[in-house]
């Protein structure tokens, strides 16, 4: 734990590199200093999904969803007979 005080900027150079530094105090661990993940564009994690075959391409568009119910206060009435 002295030596990581010392040396944060060395840690911080290799966190930034990509590394992970593990900090010990008398031989058990009690710290790991990691790299944040970037943030990942929404195009770019929406492909990653789609090529994973965890998502798939819509084959309607949103218009074609339609409401289930029309009457006033439906939600109302759902939810109190609950």
């Amino acid at each position: 734990m002295h030596e990581a005080r010392r040396k944060l900027t060395e840690i911080l150079r290799k966190v930034k590199q990509g590394r992970s530094v593990t900090i010990s105090e008398r031989g058990r661990e009690i710290a790991r200093v990691i790299p944040i993940d970037t943030p990942v564009e929404l195009e770019n994690r929406i492909e990653h999904l789609r090529r994973q075959g965890v998502i798939l391409p819509a084959t309607e568009s949103r218009d074609a969803i339609r409401p289930i119910v029309r009457r006033p206060g439906a939600l109302r009435r759902f939810l109190a007979s609950r």
